[in-house]
């Protein structure tokens, strides 16, 4: 018998990995947030580990490059069918992430899981559950 791997629910680009590992020498460990909210809309934000506090409306979603990462449940209703992908794009975004003075913004990508994938998906759990 063997053992799947669980398919990921978020992944990272290379050229967002590179980013995320000069913001972690600047800023210490980090993790990202995606709420949909008025301020960031597709756009993940990125905190210092620690700044931002997730509860029972956030959901753990896996960590991408040592880095965790958080969904709001709300958010999660909506795209628990898809994989996203950590992007960056040029350009500012409307929230406080730690990418913003380089003049560059994460960003989600998306795509569907296929019928196979769905099967073997990445356990999600409460973020408050994982204290």
């Amino acid at each position: 018998m063997t053992q799947s791997i669980p398919v990921p629910r978020v992944n990272i680009t290379d050229a967002a990995r590179e980013l995320l590992a000069r913001l972690e020498v600047q800023h210490g460990p980090l993790m990202f947030h995606q709420s949909g909210g008025c301020c960031d809309g597709s756009s993940p934000m990125c905190y210092p580990r620690g700044e931002f506090r997730v509860g029972g409306a956030d959901m753990y979603m896996g960590e991408i490059a040592g880095t965790p990462f958080y969904m709001s449940v709300s958010q999660f209703e909506y795209w628990q069918h898809t994989q996203l992908t950590v992007d960056i794009v040029p350009g500012r975004g409307g929230g406080f992430s730690v990418e913003a003075p380089e003049g560059v913004r994460f960003l989600i990508r998306s795509r569907l899981y296929d019928d196979a994938e769905l099967d073997h998906l990445f356990p999600v759990h409460p973020a408050n559950s994982l204290v």
